[in-house]
């Protein structure tokens, strides 16, 4: 297996209009809990080691503010920011010791298509981590919108390390460690967020999951199905201010002997979204959702 200097997705900063109503959605019904508070940002954990997933932050509009890696012991955050930087990105700060909950050391980088990524080294893991049914463990992938794919794909792979596993029509998906993909890039007129996608244990926890969700009074925007790339199980919501987030089960684990497949190899049948047959379309207020959510330039957290 190779070794990747960035080993994981942690977590995903938010803006949203409405921290008290994004708080009660993501804590009452999909699942997560409060870590810590700092000023008036609010940080969620999984019931996984992370000590956060998600961070919400009051903003005028709904906004995606930075993304958040995982990096290995071992490497030099100095010279991941260097050789990011040799490939577009800008170094905002770092590698320093951060104040933020969680703690460690932190690289941030604004990448050349205006997102903020950020590297951290030796924070804090809870020591209860664990699954539970119909709850997510951890991040499983962040989407994002690409004005230009191509481009961003080899950023990730020459600037960050990252692997192609696989290459849809329309999206490149990368890894970081033996998941299928960390991140996805999703092509689309402008970039910034498409969604977020939380890891449940098992097919049946994203189905009871999503009947908790419809039972809370959020429908399934589209799912529940099982993907092509990455095989793994979805279902599909729009939460109050806007965001689109996905429960997911069952990422294929894959090594260096995977074989990249290319767009030709990635073609459902006319009116078929997933292998099984029985996600219907998405419909047009979940594409729109998923192109709705914009980068903050410059922003941090």
């Amino acid at each position: 297996m190779s070794r990747f200097p960035v080993t994981a997705l942690r977590s995903v900063a938010i803006g949203t209009p409405d921290l008290a109503l994004s708080e009660r959605f993501y804590t009452q019904v999909w699942g997560l809990e409060v870590a810590a508070r700092q000023g008036e940002a609010v940080y969620l954990r999984a019931t996984g080691a992370d000590h956060h997933v998600l961070a919400l932050h009051p903003c005028a509009a709904a906004e995606i503010l930075s993304v958040t890696f995982r990096v290995d012991a071992a490497t030099d955050l100095e010279q991941l920011g260097e050789r990011a930087a040799r490939h577009g990105a800008r170094v905002q700060s770092g590698p320093a010791p951060t104040g933020e909950p969680g703690g460690g050391v932190l690289l941030e980088l604004a990448e050349p298509q205006g997102g903020v990524y950020r590297f951290v080294q030796g924070d804090a893991l809870h020591g209860d981590a664990g699954e539970r049914p119909d709850r997510a463990s951890r991040l499983a992938h962040v989407n994002l919108n690409s004005h230009d794919v191509d481009a961003q794909t080899r950023f990730f792979e020459e600037g960050l390390s990252f692997v192609l596993t696989d290459r849809s029509k329309l999206m490149a998906f990368l890894r970081c460690n033996s998941d299928h993909h960390a991140v996805v890039l999703a092509e689309a007129k402008a970039s910034g967020l498409n969604h977020i996608a939380f890891l449940v244990p098992d097919w049946e926890s994203v189905m009871r999951a999503a009947g908790r969700l419809v039972d809370a009074g959020y429908p399934i925007g589209w799912g529940v199905g099982r993907h092509g790339p990455g095989d793994n199980v979805f279902a599909y919501f729009v939460d109050p201010v806007g965001f689109v987030v996905e429960f997911t089960a069952e990422v294929l684990q894959v090594d260096d002997g995977y074989r990249v497949r290319g767009p030709e190899e990635w073609v459902w049948p006319p009116g078929r979204t997933d292998q099984w047959g029985i996600a219907p379309p998405k419909p047009d207020h979940v594409k729109a959702a998923q192109t709705a959510i914009a980068y903050r330039p410059g922003a941090a957290r």
